[in-house]
């Protein structure tokens, strides 16, 4: 016998003496009954009520814990997409960076090339030769009068 025919014999054995026994006793032990199904039914209730609170729990702890780890391996895959983007990137500025530098570095050699043949000759100290004399120095009187001075009327017109 399994444990709901037990109960099923105990509940016919319960009603008959029930049946049998007399009023006044009948109801304290109806009472009585009363409140321990009572106690019974609010014990079974809580055990299931914590059985299914408890498996629901897990329920979602594991989801929580698949999601998780999903998001997780997206979040990896995703990094190591944006790390290869940015390496990519960085390889792309540095091969600008270094033809901006050789484009300069050629740019500053054709500045300085040029100016070496004009520089030397800018560059090139006077020898005593030809350094003025006081005798080269011009006087009061070389210096040019307001009479010497053109005027607009000794200027030659275009017709003339």
């Amino acid at each position: 016998m399994d444990k709901k025919d037990v109960e099923k014999a105990a509940l016919k054995a319960g009603k008959k003496i029930i049946d049998y026994t007399p009023e006044p006793v009948k109801e304290k032990v109806k009472e009585k009954v009363e409140e321990k199904v009572k106690e019974k039914a609010k014990e079974k209730f809580v055990e299931k009520t914590e059985g299914k609170l408890q498996e629901k729990a897990n329920e979602a702890s594991e989801k929580l814990q698949k999601t998780k780890e999903r998001n997780a391996s997206k979040v990896h895959s995703k990094g190591e997409e944006a790390k290869e983007k940015l390496q990519d990137v960085l390889l792309s500025v540095k091969d600008k960076l270094s033809d901006v530098k050789e484009a300069g570095e050629d740019f500053q050699e054709k500045i300085s090339s040029d100016n070496k043949d004009e520089s030397k000759n800018k560059r090139k100290v006077k020898g005593v030769n030809q350094i003025k004399k006081a005798t080269d120095i011009k006087s009061s009187t070389t210096i040019k009068s307001s009479n010497d001075i053109k005027s607009s009327t000794d200027l030659k017109t275009m017709g003339s």
